[in-house]
Protein backbone atom coordinates (compact mmCIF):
# COMPACT_ATOMS: atom_id res chain seq x y z
CA UNK A 1 0.00 0.00 0.00
CA UNK A 2 1.44 3.38 -1.01
CA UNK A 3 1.99 5.89 1.77
CA UNK A 4 -0.18 9.00 1.65
CA UNK A 5 2.21 11.90 1.20
CA UNK A 6 0.03 14.10 3.36
CA UNK A 7 0.52 11.91 6.38
CA UNK A 8 3.38 11.59 8.81
CA UNK A 9 5.94 9.36 6.99
CA UNK A 10 6.03 6.95 9.93
CA UNK A 11 2.88 7.37 12.02
CA UNK A 12 3.20 4.32 14.25
CA UNK A 13 6.27 5.22 16.35
CA UNK A 14 5.69 8.53 18.18
CA UNK A 15 8.40 10.34 16.21
CA UNK A 16 7.74 13.78 14.73
CA UNK A 17 7.79 13.89 10.92
CA UNK A 18 10.08 16.89 11.15
CA UNK A 19 12.73 14.88 12.98
CA UNK A 20 12.31 11.90 10.68
CA UNK A 21 13.17 14.10 7.69
CA UNK A 22 15.61 16.39 9.51
CA UNK A 23 18.71 15.15 7.68
CA UNK A 24 17.11 15.93 4.32
CA UNK A 25 15.56 19.13 5.65
CA UNK A 26 18.96 20.56 6.61
CA UNK A 27 20.95 18.79 3.91
CA UNK A 28 22.28 21.81 2.06
CA UNK A 29 23.32 25.33 2.94
CA UNK A 30 23.96 27.31 -0.25
CA UNK A 31 27.38 28.91 -0.72
CA UNK A 32 25.86 32.30 -1.51
CA UNK A 33 24.14 32.75 1.87
CA UNK A 34 26.93 35.05 3.10
CA UNK A 35 26.52 37.28 0.05
CA UNK A 36 22.78 37.42 0.66
CA UNK A 37 23.31 38.33 4.30
CA UNK A 38 25.81 41.06 3.38
CA UNK A 39 23.25 42.50 0.97
CA UNK A 40 20.35 42.11 3.39
CA UNK A 41 19.79 45.85 3.63
CA UNK A 42 18.73 45.91 -0.01
CA UNK A 43 16.34 42.98 0.51
CA UNK A 44 16.93 41.27 -2.85
CA UNK A 45 14.17 39.57 -4.76
CA UNK A 46 12.92 36.58 -2.78
CA UNK A 47 13.16 34.27 -5.79
CA UNK A 48 16.56 35.43 -7.04
CA UNK A 49 18.33 32.29 -5.87
CA UNK A 50 15.49 29.85 -6.50
CA UNK A 51 16.09 26.85 -8.72
CA UNK A 52 15.12 27.18 -12.36
CA UNK A 53 12.84 24.14 -12.10
CA UNK A 54 9.17 25.00 -11.70
CA UNK A 55 7.20 23.59 -8.77
CA UNK A 56 4.35 21.18 -9.48
CA UNK A 57 0.83 22.55 -9.67
CA UNK A 58 -1.12 21.99 -6.43
CA UNK A 59 -4.20 21.00 -8.39
CA UNK A 60 -7.78 21.84 -7.56
CA UNK A 61 -8.41 19.41 -4.70
CA UNK A 62 -5.53 20.26 -2.37
CA UNK A 63 -3.84 16.90 -2.97
CA UNK A 64 -0.89 18.43 -4.82
CA UNK A 65 -0.24 20.96 -2.07
CA UNK A 66 2.07 18.45 -0.36
CA UNK A 67 4.14 18.14 -3.54
CA UNK A 68 4.42 21.93 -3.73
CA UNK A 69 5.31 22.01 -0.04
CA UNK A 70 8.06 19.43 -0.52
CA UNK A 71 9.41 21.36 -3.52
CA UNK A 72 9.96 24.46 -1.38
CA UNK A 73 11.00 22.52 1.71
CA UNK A 74 14.04 21.12 -0.10
CA UNK A 75 15.38 24.60 -0.77
CA UNK A 76 18.03 25.68 1.76
CA UNK A 77 16.61 29.21 2.07
CA UNK A 78 13.06 28.08 2.83
CA UNK A 79 12.08 26.88 6.28
CA UNK A 80 9.28 24.34 6.70
CA UNK A 81 6.81 27.10 7.57
CA UNK A 82 7.84 29.20 4.55
CA UNK A 83 7.41 26.14 2.32
CA UNK A 84 3.83 25.85 3.60
CA UNK A 85 3.17 29.53 2.90
CA UNK A 86 4.49 29.25 -0.66
CA UNK A 87 2.44 26.09 -1.22
CA UNK A 88 -0.76 27.81 -0.07
CA UNK A 89 -0.04 30.78 -2.32
CA UNK A 90 0.27 28.33 -5.22
CA UNK A 91 -3.10 26.80 -4.32
CA UNK A 92 -4.76 30.19 -4.89
CA UNK A 93 -2.98 30.73 -8.21
CA UNK A 94 -3.95 27.32 -9.60
CA UNK A 95 -7.48 27.18 -8.19
CA UNK A 96 -10.39 26.64 -10.58
CA UNK A 97 -12.97 27.81 -8.06
CA UNK A 98 -15.64 30.15 -9.41
CA UNK A 99 -16.76 31.74 -6.13
CA UNK A 100 -15.02 33.10 -3.06
CA UNK A 101 -16.72 30.49 -0.91
CA UNK A 102 -15.33 27.67 -3.05
CA UNK A 103 -11.86 29.21 -3.03
CA UNK A 104 -11.81 29.66 0.75
CA UNK A 105 -13.00 26.08 1.26
CA UNK A 106 -10.29 24.82 -1.08
CA UNK A 107 -7.66 26.89 0.72
CA UNK A 108 -8.83 25.65 4.11
CA UNK A 109 -8.62 22.00 2.96
CA UNK A 110 -5.09 22.58 1.68
CA UNK A 111 -4.10 24.25 4.96
CA UNK A 112 -5.51 21.37 7.00
CA UNK A 113 -3.68 18.87 4.82
CA UNK A 114 -0.37 20.69 5.36
CA UNK A 115 -0.91 20.82 9.11
CA UNK A 116 -1.68 17.11 9.18
CA UNK A 117 1.69 16.38 7.54
CA UNK A 118 3.19 16.92 10.99
CA UNK A 119 0.66 17.77 13.68
CA UNK A 120 3.50 18.35 16.18
CA UNK A 121 5.12 21.19 14.19
CA UNK A 122 4.32 24.51 15.83
CA UNK A 123 5.78 26.70 13.09
CA UNK A 124 3.98 24.78 10.33
CA UNK A 125 0.60 25.14 12.02
CA UNK A 126 1.20 28.80 12.92
CA UNK A 127 2.31 29.67 9.39
CA UNK A 128 -0.82 28.10 7.88
CA UNK A 129 -3.08 29.94 10.33
CA UNK A 130 -1.31 33.27 9.78
CA UNK A 131 -1.48 32.85 6.01
CA UNK A 132 -5.20 32.16 6.11
CA UNK A 133 -5.75 35.18 8.34
CA UNK A 134 -3.50 37.50 6.35
CA UNK A 135 -4.98 36.58 2.98
CA UNK A 136 -8.69 36.51 3.88
CA UNK A 137 -8.89 39.01 6.73
CA UNK A 138 -11.04 41.71 5.11
CA UNK A 139 -14.74 41.63 4.36
CA UNK A 140 -14.23 43.86 1.30
CA UNK A 141 -13.47 40.72 -0.70
CA UNK A 142 -17.10 39.68 -0.39
CA UNK A 143 -18.22 42.77 -2.32
CA UNK A 144 -15.73 42.49 -5.18
CA UNK A 145 -16.19 40.58 -8.40
CA UNK A 146 -14.66 37.13 -8.10
CA UNK A 147 -11.80 37.67 -10.55
CA UNK A 148 -10.79 40.88 -8.79
CA UNK A 149 -11.06 39.25 -5.36
CA UNK A 150 -8.98 36.26 -6.49
CA UNK A 151 -6.31 38.60 -7.89
CA UNK A 152 -6.22 40.37 -4.54
CA UNK A 153 -5.83 37.04 -2.74
CA UNK A 154 -2.98 36.03 -5.05
CA UNK A 155 -1.28 39.38 -4.46
CA UNK A 156 -1.59 39.03 -0.70
CA UNK A 157 -0.42 35.43 -0.72
CA UNK A 158 2.67 36.26 -2.75
CA UNK A 159 3.40 39.27 -0.54
CA UNK A 160 3.15 37.14 2.60
CA UNK A 161 5.46 34.56 1.04
CA UNK A 162 7.99 37.23 0.06
CA UNK A 163 7.98 38.73 3.55
CA UNK A 164 8.46 35.28 5.07
CA UNK A 165 11.38 34.43 2.79
CA UNK A 166 13.13 37.65 3.76
CA UNK A 167 12.45 37.31 7.48
CA UNK A 168 15.78 35.68 8.31
CA UNK A 169 17.77 38.42 6.58
CA UNK A 170 15.74 41.11 8.33
CA UNK A 171 16.43 39.53 11.72
CA UNK A 172 20.14 39.30 10.90
CA UNK A 173 20.23 43.03 10.22
CA UNK A 174 18.38 43.95 13.41
CA UNK A 175 20.66 41.74 15.49
CA UNK A 176 23.98 43.32 14.58
CA UNK A 177 23.84 45.99 17.29
CA UNK A 178 23.85 43.25 19.92
CA UNK A 179 27.16 41.76 18.74
CA UNK A 180 30.29 43.66 19.73
CA UNK A 181 33.94 43.07 18.92
CA UNK A 182 35.65 40.69 21.30
CA UNK A 183 32.47 39.10 22.63
CA UNK A 184 31.90 35.42 23.28
CA UNK A 185 28.47 33.98 22.65
CA UNK A 186 26.84 30.64 23.33
CA UNK A 187 24.54 29.03 20.76
CA UNK A 188 22.47 25.89 21.21
CA UNK A 189 22.43 23.27 18.48
CA UNK A 190 21.70 24.29 14.89
CA UNK A 191 19.51 27.28 14.07
CA UNK A 192 19.44 28.72 10.58
CA UNK A 193 18.37 32.17 11.74
CA UNK A 194 21.17 32.29 14.35
CA UNK A 195 23.60 31.13 11.68
CA UNK A 196 22.42 33.95 9.41
CA UNK A 197 23.04 36.47 12.22
CA UNK A 198 26.57 35.22 12.77
CA UNK A 199 27.31 35.11 9.03
CA UNK A 200 26.30 38.74 8.65
CA UNK A 201 28.39 39.72 11.69
CA UNK A 202 31.40 37.93 10.19
CA UNK A 203 30.87 39.63 6.82
CA UNK A 204 30.83 42.96 8.69
CA UNK A 205 34.32 42.06 10.00
CA UNK A 206 33.22 41.79 13.61
CA UNK A 207 35.53 39.71 15.77
CA UNK A 208 33.82 37.29 18.12
CA UNK A 209 33.99 33.77 19.45
CA UNK A 210 31.25 31.13 19.62
CA UNK A 211 30.68 28.30 22.07
CA UNK A 212 28.36 25.77 20.48
CA UNK A 213 26.58 23.02 22.36
CA UNK A 214 26.83 19.55 20.88
CA UNK A 215 23.04 19.33 20.64
CA UNK A 216 22.50 15.71 21.60
CA UNK A 217 20.97 13.36 20.68
CA UNK A 218 20.97 14.44 17.01
CA UNK A 219 24.22 16.43 17.44
CA UNK A 220 23.03 19.44 15.46
CA UNK A 221 25.65 21.58 17.18
CA UNK A 222 28.36 19.76 15.25
CA UNK A 223 26.76 20.93 12.02
CA UNK A 224 26.58 24.47 13.39
CA UNK A 225 30.23 24.40 14.42
CA UNK A 226 31.25 23.16 10.97
CA UNK A 227 29.38 26.02 9.30
CA UNK A 228 30.97 28.58 11.63
CA UNK A 229 34.46 27.16 11.22
CA UNK A 230 34.07 27.32 7.42
CA UNK A 231 33.47 31.07 7.83
CA UNK A 232 36.66 31.47 9.84
CA UNK A 233 34.76 32.15 13.08
CA UNK A 234 36.53 30.83 16.21
CA UNK A 235 34.27 28.14 17.63
CA UNK A 236 34.45 25.63 20.45
CA UNK A 237 32.07 22.68 20.83
CA UNK A 238 30.73 21.97 24.32
CA UNK A 239 29.10 18.80 25.54
CA UNK A 240 25.60 19.76 26.60
CA UNK A 241 26.30 19.19 30.28
CA UNK A 242 29.18 21.73 30.20
CA UNK A 243 26.95 24.79 29.75
CA UNK A 244 27.07 25.90 33.41
CA UNK A 245 30.81 25.13 33.56
CA UNK A 246 31.47 27.40 30.56
CA UNK A 247 28.96 30.18 31.23
CA UNK A 248 31.61 32.38 32.90
CA UNK A 249 33.25 32.76 29.48
CA UNK A 250 30.02 33.84 27.80
CA UNK A 251 28.85 37.41 27.20
CA UNK A 252 25.48 36.49 25.67
CA UNK A 253 23.38 33.55 24.51
CA UNK A 254 21.66 33.28 21.10
CA UNK A 255 18.99 30.64 20.44
CA UNK A 256 16.37 30.05 17.79
CA UNK A 257 12.81 28.90 18.42
CA UNK A 258 10.40 26.31 17.11
CA UNK A 259 7.57 28.54 18.28
CA UNK A 260 6.92 31.79 20.17
CA UNK A 261 3.84 31.50 22.40
CA UNK A 262 1.36 34.00 23.82
CA UNK A 263 3.09 34.30 27.18
CA UNK A 264 6.24 35.59 25.45
CA UNK A 265 8.03 32.32 26.13
CA UNK A 266 9.42 29.99 23.51
CA UNK A 267 9.25 26.33 22.59
CA UNK A 268 12.59 25.14 21.23
CA UNK A 269 14.89 22.15 21.02
CA UNK A 270 15.47 20.22 24.22
CA UNK A 271 18.01 21.87 26.49
CA UNK A 272 17.03 25.48 25.80
CA UNK A 273 15.24 25.80 29.13
CA UNK A 274 18.18 24.68 31.22
CA UNK A 275 20.53 26.99 29.28
CA UNK A 276 18.15 29.86 29.98
CA UNK A 277 18.08 29.01 33.68
CA UNK A 278 21.88 29.01 33.89
CA UNK A 279 22.19 32.24 31.88
CA UNK A 280 19.58 33.96 34.05
CA UNK A 281 21.25 32.88 37.29
CA UNK A 282 24.58 34.27 36.05
CA UNK A 283 23.14 37.51 34.62
CA UNK A 284 23.91 36.68 31.01
CA UNK A 285 21.48 38.07 28.38
CA UNK A 286 19.63 35.50 26.29
CA UNK A 287 18.39 36.60 22.87
CA UNK A 288 15.84 34.62 20.88
CA UNK A 289 15.97 34.92 17.08
CA UNK A 290 12.58 33.94 15.65
CA UNK A 291 10.61 34.70 12.51
CA UNK A 292 7.11 36.13 12.99
CA UNK A 293 5.54 33.14 11.23
CA UNK A 294 6.52 31.12 14.31
CA UNK A 295 4.23 33.18 16.56
CA UNK A 296 1.60 30.71 17.72
CA UNK A 297 -1.64 31.04 19.62
CA UNK A 298 -0.53 28.70 22.37
CA UNK A 299 -0.22 29.26 26.10
CA UNK A 300 1.62 26.33 27.73
CA UNK A 301 1.49 26.34 31.52
CA UNK A 302 4.36 23.90 32.03
CA UNK A 303 6.64 21.46 30.20
CA UNK A 304 3.92 18.88 29.67
CA UNK A 305 1.23 21.33 28.55
CA UNK A 306 1.99 21.16 24.82
CA UNK A 307 1.62 18.70 21.97
CA UNK A 308 4.45 16.19 22.41
CA UNK A 309 7.10 15.87 19.72
CA UNK A 310 9.57 13.00 19.84
CA UNK A 311 12.83 12.17 18.14
CA UNK A 312 14.79 8.93 17.83
CA UNK A 313 17.67 8.51 20.27
CA UNK A 314 20.68 6.30 19.76
CA UNK A 315 22.96 6.01 22.78
CA UNK A 316 25.41 3.83 20.90
CA UNK A 317 24.99 1.00 23.39
CA UNK A 318 22.06 -1.34 24.08
CA UNK A 319 19.48 -0.04 26.55
CA UNK A 320 18.44 -2.66 29.12
CA UNK A 321 14.92 -3.96 28.80
CA UNK A 322 12.43 -2.11 30.95
CA UNK A 323 14.46 1.14 31.02
CA UNK A 324 12.36 4.08 29.93
CA UNK A 325 13.99 6.65 27.59
CA UNK A 326 12.91 10.29 27.40
CA UNK A 327 12.46 11.09 23.71
CA UNK A 328 10.85 14.54 23.93
CA UNK A 329 12.30 16.81 21.26
CA UNK A 330 11.67 20.21 22.78
CA UNK A 331 11.04 22.13 25.96
CA UNK A 332 9.29 25.33 27.01
CA UNK A 333 11.24 28.35 28.27
CA UNK A 334 9.10 30.85 30.24
CA UNK A 335 9.39 34.55 29.32
CA UNK A 336 11.10 35.64 32.55
CA UNK A 337 14.29 33.90 31.42
CA UNK A 338 14.43 35.65 28.03
CA UNK A 339 16.00 39.06 27.50
CA UNK A 340 14.75 40.06 24.05
CA UNK A 341 13.17 38.48 20.98
CA UNK A 342 14.84 39.48 17.71
CA UNK A 343 12.14 39.16 15.04
CA UNK A 344 11.33 40.51 11.59
CA UNK A 345 8.65 42.61 13.33
CA UNK A 346 11.38 44.33 15.34
CA UNK A 347 13.18 43.80 18.63
CA UNK A 348 10.55 42.80 21.19
CA UNK A 349 10.45 42.25 24.91
CA UNK A 350 8.67 39.05 25.92
CA UNK A 351 5.88 41.08 27.51
CA UNK A 352 4.73 42.60 24.19
CA UNK A 353 4.45 39.29 22.33
CA UNK A 354 0.76 39.02 23.20
CA UNK A 355 0.12 42.41 21.61
CA UNK A 356 1.96 41.39 18.46
CA UNK A 357 -0.01 38.15 18.28
CA UNK A 358 -3.25 40.10 18.53
CA UNK A 359 -2.13 42.33 15.67
CA UNK A 360 -1.06 39.37 13.56
CA UNK A 361 -4.37 37.55 13.97
CA UNK A 362 -6.70 40.56 13.75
Amino acid sequence: MELDAAQNPNPDPPISAYYQTRAEHHAVVSSDWLDHAAAAASLPDAHADADTAQPPSPGSNGGGVIEEFNFWRRKPEAAEAVAAIMALAAVIRSSRATTMMELEIELKKASDKLKSWDATSISLSAACDLFMRFVTRTSHLEHEKFDAAKSRLIERGEKFGEISLKARKTIAMLSQDFISDGCTMLVHGYSRVVLEILKLAASNRKLFRVLCTEGRPDRTGLRMSNELAALGIPVKVLIDSAVAYSMDEVDMVFVGADGVVESGGIINMMGTYQIALVAHSMNKPLYVAAESYKFARLYPLDQKDMTPAHRPIDFGVPIPAGVEVETSARDYTPPQYLTLLLTDLGVLTPSVVSDELIQLYL
